[in-house]
This record gives structure tokens, C-alpha cells and sequence, in this order.
């Protein structure tokens, strides 16, 4: 008899032994399905029951290659999918060019996410410093055939290049500031203002659309006519009228362009600076300090706020805390706001201004210094 009451205490056994795994199983399989829609989405519909099963413990198993780059030192190239082509050739294609490492899982990905119905033919500017699951978004948008390069007003040479440099155009950082400070006599022709050492100045603020395959004498030549249009004869008779040159006249208002924040004060900010070069004062302004200490790699900012004592003494033609009279060239791309508030500024009886402490981005101005000081703000030096 006892014989015969193993038998049944062990198939228990052995039931409850496979209940108890079967069920820590599933529970990891959901664990890890619903791990790899925390990382990856929810996956599409579409899939068949085979993939909604076996695809979330593939992308699960190998998430750290799917959100990894491959190759940390990669550099950017041109990637492009033919209309038509399918998804396991463009994955094939993206292994064989070190953009990813495994193909297969790729495409896994793809379809998991439902991408594979929504790849653009086009071209692309894919690094094998991006990862996968990076890439794959970046193949959802296809590389229009035309760039757009924004300038923006008071920006200097080297943060135009960096707007340049990412349009999408095939122009380095490093072309566009060469050719800035080594213009060629075709360039200089376009802005008829003598013989200026660099095109600081004379990139004109606004939106420009590019064709893609543009090349650098194009660009530059484009954002110089831009700036040619604008001297009309009323705004060089103005510049004339004020004793100036239009290569001046360019340098004050870039000056202007960094001091004010309100457009409507920038005819006040440039009667300040008239009345002081009248009275034989010095300019005595941050930005020109500014550009002259260039790029600040604590900050990433060509522009360093605060200034301190030891940045003020720098020896430089561009400080106007030294050096009397105007910088020796601009210090920044002035808006054609800012270019008319020299040829038109107001007459008033300021030689000093200082920042609201309002926070409204508007000035204080004053006819002594002793008023001046009187409109510091607390904690003001």
C-alpha cells in the first residue's frame, strides 16, 4: 500500500514543480515584454502572432546594442535609400557601413516599431555615433532638397559658420570663417565700403534658402547682395551727413546691435555713443571687450557676461575702455534697425545708459555720470 501512495504524491509533486515554473515563466516574459515597450514603444498591430511573441524578447535581450552607438569616434556620411528599397537591403547596407551591427536585429527593431512601413527615400546624414534606434528615426525624415540658413541679428562671423554648418549644406565651420576674414575682390565688390580686412558686419540678418548642393561663393554672395540691397542712397546720405563711412557706420551699429535688447532704443543707444565721440569721450561699451576676448569654452559662448576687472584691462584695438574712437572693424552682423539708428540716431543730451533693473530688457539713460551711478541696480558694481 505504501508502494501505491508515492505514486500519486509524486505526480503532485511533479505538477505543482511545473505549474510553479510555468507561471515564474510567464511572469518573466511579461516582465521582459513589458521592459522592452518601456524602452522601445508599444509595438504595431500589424506584427504576426509568432513576432508578438519572440520580437519583444529579441529587442529585451539586445537593447543595450539597439541604444548604444557603434562607434563612438564615427564620423558623418550620406546615407541614401532607393525609392522602393526594402527594409532588409537598407539594413544589410547600414551594417556594411559601419552605421549599425547587426542587421538582422535592425530590422527586427524595424518592424517592431512599425518603421519599416514608414522609410523615406532619400538621402541622410547618419554617424555611426548615433545608434540604432536613433537612426531609425533619423530614416523617417528624408533630407529636403533645399537648406535653410537663418542669420540672426548681433550673431559674429563664427556663430553664422556654426548655423551654416548644420544647415545641411557641404560647408565646414572652418571654410565659411576663412573665407569670412580672407574675402575674396569679387566679394568685397558686392558691399562697395573700401577694402574691409574681414566680412564681420556684412552678413545680413534674415532666413535664406538654399539648393543643397550650393557651394561657399554662393552662400557668401548671397547674404552680401542682401546686405548691398539695404545701403540705399537715403541710408548712406545719413551715414554721410554723420561724418562717417559706411564701413564706420557698419561698425557702430554693430556695436549697437549688442547693446540694446529694445529696438526702438537703439536710436537713444546710438545718440549716447555720438554725444561721447562729439565730447571726445570713449565708448566705453562691454561687447567690443567681448568680442575681443573671443570664445569662452567654460560657457560655450562667444559672448562673456559678467565682465570682470582683468577682462576689461585686456589690450586689445577692439576695447573701447582703452581706446578712443570706434573698434577697428565690427563686432557683430547689425539688423537694418540697427544700421538706421546711426544714419538717423536722436538727439538727445545722454552720454550714459544702463540696464533697467526691471528685467525688460530696456535702459536707463543719463546726462551725468553721477545720475548714471544713481541708476545702478542692487548689486551693481
Amino acid at each position: 500500500m505504501r508502494r501505491n501512495n508515492r505514486k500519486p504524491i509524486f505526480l503532485l509533486f511533479l505538477m505543482t514543480l511545473i505549474a510553479v515554473i510555468s507561471v515564474g515563466l510567464l511572469a518573466g516574459y511579461f516582465y521582459m515584454r513589458d521592459y522592452a515597450k518601456q524602452i522601445f514603444g508599444p509595438p504595431v498591430p500589424e506584427m504576426t502572432l509568432t513576432q508578438q511573441i519572440l520580437f519583444p524578447l529579441e529587442l529585451f535581450f539586445n537593447r543595450n546594442d539597439l541604444t548604444a552607438p557603434t562607434d563612438i569616434e564615427g564620423i558623418e556620411q550620406t546615407f541614401t535609400i532607393d525609392q522602393g528599397e526594402s527594409v532588409s537591403l537598407v539594413s544589410l547596407r547600414l551594417e556594411q557601413e559601419g552605421l549599425i551591427n547587426d542587421a538582422e536585429l535592425f530590422r527586427t527593431y524595424l518592424i517592431y516599431s512599425g518603421f519599416d512601413r514608414l522609410l523615406q527615400a532619400g538621402d541622410f546624414k547618419l554617424s555611426a555615433t548615433m545608434s540604432p534606434v536613433e537612426i531609425a528615426a533619423e530614416l523617417l525624415d528624408a533630407t529636403p532638397d533645399e537648406a535653410v540658413v537663418t542669420i540672426l541679428p548681433g550673431w559674429r562671423v563664427e556663430e553664422v559658420a556654426a548655423n551654416v554648418a548644420g544647415s545641411g549644406l557641404k560647408i565646414t565651420a572652418e571654410e565659411f570663417i576663412t573665407a569670412a576674414y580672407a574675402p575674396s575682390s569679387m566679394q568685397l565688390s558686392y558691399l562697395a565700403v573700401g577694402e574691409p580686412t574681414s566680412l564681420e558686419g556684412y552678413f545680413s540678418p534674415g532666413t535664406y534658402i538654399f539648393p543643397r548642393e550650393a557651394d561657399l561663393n554662393t552662400v557668401l554672395e548671397t547674404v552680401l547682395s542682401a546686405f548691398a540691397e539695404k545701403m540705399d542712397d537715403s541710408l548712406v546720405d545719413g551715414f554721410e551727413r554723420k561724418g562717417l563711412t559706411v564701413s564706420e557706420a557698419v561698425t557702430l551699429a554693430s556695436v549697437i546691435e549688442k547693446e540694446a535688447v529694445l529696438d526702438d532704443e537703439k536710436p537713444l543707444i546710438a545718440s549716447v555713443f555720438f554725444n561721447r565721440l562729439a565730447a571726445g569721450m570713449r565708448l566705453e561699451t562691454d561687447p567690443t571687450v567681448q568680442y575681443a576676448l573671443g570664445y569662452q569654452s567654460a560657457t560655450a559662448s562667444w559672448w562673456k557676461t559678467p565682465l570682470t576687472a582683468e577682462d576689461m584691462a585686456i589690450d586689445s584695438p577692439y576695447n573701447t575702455y582703452l581706446y578712443f574712437g570706434l573698434p577697428s572693424s565690427p563686432i557683430s552682423n547689425p539688423d537694418l534697425i540697427s544700421l538706421r539708428a546711426v544714419a538717423f540716431p536722436a538727439e538727445t543730451p545722454y552720454y550714459y545708459f544702463r540696464a533697467a533693473c526691471d528685467g525688460s530688457g530696456g535702459h536707463n539713460f543719463a546726462i551725468t555720470y553721477e545720475e548714471h551711478l544713481d541708476n545702478a541696480c542692487e548689486g551693481d558694481l
